[in-house]
């Protein structure tokens, strides 16, 4: 597809709402907008969605927003979140906070622009990864990295210390992603400091955010110390996976995993294998998106399990349930907890990790039967919105409710209303890989703890792209004696190098 032209200067792919949107005055704003500034009373750089939150209450289902020059449209109302789900008529946009992670991840499968050939070649190539086999060979790996987890909590419980949960949720899942794809172990339960990996990580992250709120001709000189470490965080990020890549080149010795995919399979139409520098760029894709969002999910689910008893003494009595007095769960057992999934997937509804993707018009369009758009127009879904857009979730959308994922209550509600993994072509690859993950683990921990809130804490939302609980901590408690595994699944720790 021809891109649509871009202002000189700015980062490609951006295109300010005015090009592609002929009745855009139609489309209600804030009230106070300031010239050459914009829509910028009242917000915060630090948390542009949960500011895009309130205004999306004040403003209706499609409204925009304007900061220094750049005019966006957000869409949340079900009814056109909808409409844009339509693959014959829209695509994938890489909007500018995805734009601004290329000089990372380049074409990866996130950051891909749709006409770049790399992303169907590596989606071709790594689908039959995350396979029902596939994922099932995953799982004993899975669980060898969350007994590191759980030895980590019981020496807190014994202590009566409280855990920091998204650290320990950062950790966990790195390690997963980087044993289960790429047959590495970071060390990161053996720190105590995040793994230089996951701080160059966290600051590419939240570099990509602030570059969306400085003037872009300003950006030089008010984020020259900021370029400077997000330069070598890149660095950082580029010598971690090279000498990933490197060693196993080296000793041939995968089996089969995502890395052996990306060096070894050629694709099964063309032949085509994926070249040296897309391979760097995937793994650094997987490693920052397979453990990024999952971690969040998984943080966001502890606090309302804490906060709700009630809904985490069903949870636990389900995993006592199914897995009875099973060691470990098998692969097929995780599957079966419904009631445990329902509390993953509210959670999800109510703060989707990945909190916004972007759509664009194939052709000159309408959406909804309401607003003309132009042929490379593009809109940005506020998912956290779509998922409370009370025409669908009911007139109590933030109540904490798992059974809103019962069956029956999705078969009734109307498709394309929960979309915390994106959606179409370009949605999430390693969706089933995460839930798997993250399901597990929330069955691993409530049948070993009951979970212990500090009274004090309040729900604070951090965002570096994607969101995340802010100074998370809750006191893990033992319960009666769990019976543990004849055999210790994990085996000899590889070495822990940055």
């Amino acid at each position: 597809m021809t891109e649509a032209p871009t202002r000189t200067g700015e980062p490609k792919g951006f295109r300010s709402a005015e090009l592609g949107w002929p009745q855009l005055d139609r489309i209600p704003r804030p009230p106070r907008r300031i010239p050459l500034l914009g829509d910028v009373l009242g917000v915060d750089r630090r948390t542009p969605i949960q500011d895009s939150l309130r205004y999306a209450r004040q403003l209706g289902p499609v409204f925009r927003r304007k900061a220094f020059g750049k005019e966006f449209v957000f869409v949340w109302g079900a009814r056109h979140a909808a409409d844009l789900a339509d693959e014959s008529r829209f695509a994938k946009h890489v909007g500018l906070g995805v734009a601004n992670l290329r000089p990372v991840a380049g074409d990866g499968l996130f950051t891909a622009y749709n006409h770049e050939p790399n992303w169907q070649l590596a989606h071709d190539v790594l689908a039959p990864g995350f396979s029902r086999d596939a994922m099932a060979g995953y799982h004993p790996m899975m669980l060898s990295v969350a007994r590191r987890l759980t030895e980590h909590w019981d020496r807190a419980a014994a202590t009566g210390r409280a855990v920091d949960v998204p650290g320990d949720m950062t950790k966990l899942t790195l390690e997963t992603i980087a044993r289960t794809g790429f047959g590495h172990d970071f060390g990161s339960f053996e720190r105590s400091r995040p793994h230089p990996f996951v701080t160059a990580m966290v600051g590419t992250l939240t570099y990509a955010q602030r570059l969306n709120t400085v003037p872009f001709p300003l950006a030089p000189l008010l984020l020259r110390s900021a370029s400077r470490r997000n330069a070598a965080d890149i660095a950082h990020l580029n010598h971690t996976v090279d000498e990933l890549v490197r060693a196993r080149r080296a000793t041939g010795e995968g089996d089969g995993d995502l890395l052996d995919r990306m060096l070894e399979t050629t694709h099964p139409g063309t032949g085509e294998r994926l070249a040296p520098q897309n391979v760097r760029r995937q793994v650094i894709t997987f490693l920052v998106a397979g453990h990024e969002t999952t971690s969040g999910a998984l943080s966001f689910a502890l606090h309302y399990l804490a906060r709700h008893p009630e809904i985490a003494a069903r949870a636990r009595a389900e995993v006592d349930r199914v897995w009875a007095d099973t060691a470990e769960p098998a692969y097929e057992q995780v599957a079966r907890l419904r009631y445990v999934r329902r509390v993953l997937d509210e959670s999800l509804r109510l703060w989707p990790t990945a909190p916004a993707f972007a759509r664009e018009a194939r052709e000159d369009t309408v959406l909804a039967g309401e607003h003309p758009m132009r042929r490379g127009a593009w809109a940005l879904v506020l998912t956290p919105m779509l998922h409370r857009d009370p025409e669908v979730w009911g007139e109590d959308p933030e109540r904490f409710d798992p059974d809103r994922f019962d069956a029956g209550a999705v078969r009734s509600r109307p498709p394309h209303t929960f979309k915390p993994f994106g959606t179409g072509a370009r949605a999430c690859i390693g969706r089933q890989f995460a839930l798997h993950e993250a399901t597990l683990v929330l069955g691993l921990l409530l049948r070993r703890y009951e979970l212990r809130a500090d009274p004090g804490y309040r729900l604070r939302v951090t965002e570096r792209l994607t969101l995340m609980p802010e100074g998370l901590r809750l006191h893990p408690e033992r319960r009666t004696p769990v019976r543990e595994p004849a055999s210790d699944l994990r085996g000899p720790v590889p070495g822990t190098g940055d």
